[in-house]
């Protein structure tokens, strides 16, 4: 199996589920940009460097994801909006293990 289902909430607050491919070697920040969920420019801007937090996203499932970076531990000490379960989206990559996460984008930051 090389694909698997994403149930993404974009900042409108629509659910989208889509398919995303493990053998790609992507991110969620990605795949969100791949089925443009979020206008163009507005997520991973610096891309995919956790250098932005263009692309936090808050995780609602309880999917046992890796440890944040010191990187995007640093990057989301600075971003506006962060709750406990936020995350950059382009940290998080997309594996077999994934199937069925569900993350909400979080407000772009203004």
């Amino acid at each position: 199996m090389s694909d698997i289902k994403l149930k993404i909430i974009d900042r409108d607050g629509q659910l989208h589920e889509v398919d995303a491919p493990t053998d790609m070697n992507m991110n969620l920040m990605e795949v969100v940009r791949s089925y443009e969920l979020a206008p163009e420019g507005t997520i991973g801007i610096c891309g995919g460097m956790a250098m932005c937090a263009s692309c936090q996203c808050y995780v609602q499932s309880e999917h046992d994801l890796p440890e944040k970076s010191d990187d995007e531990e640093a990057m989301l000490a600075e971003a506006f909006n962060v709750e406990d379960n936020s995350r950059l989206g382009c940290q998080i990559h997309i594996t077999p293990e994934l199937d069925g996460l569900q993350v909400e984008l979080a407000p772009e930051e203004l």
